[in-house]
């Protein structure tokens, strides 16, 4: 398994059949080591509802075909 650090409290997990990302917040975060188009995954999960954990999560989801993974009210 490969993890990198993206910023804030987002993460990449890659491994040999699938890969996650947590709490995509990338587009207006001065601090993001990649642009949310460049990531590719099957899957994002996000910890909670505050704007700098959802982010870039539906996006990111809608243009990987990836499922989000959340609480219900998140999700909802």
């Amino acid at each position: 398994m490969k993890i990198t650090y993206l910023s804030h409290s987002c993460f990449l997990l890659e491994t040999a059949s699938h890969t996650l990302i947590i709490d995509p917040f990338l587009t207006r975060n001065p601090l993001a080591q990649v642009k949310a188009e460049d990531i590719r995954c099957d899957y994002v999960l996000v910890t909670h509802g505050h704007f700098d954990h959802v982010g870039d999560a539906a996006d990111i989801a809608k243009r990987n075909d990836a499922t989000i993974i959340s609480s219900y009210e998140v999700a909802d």
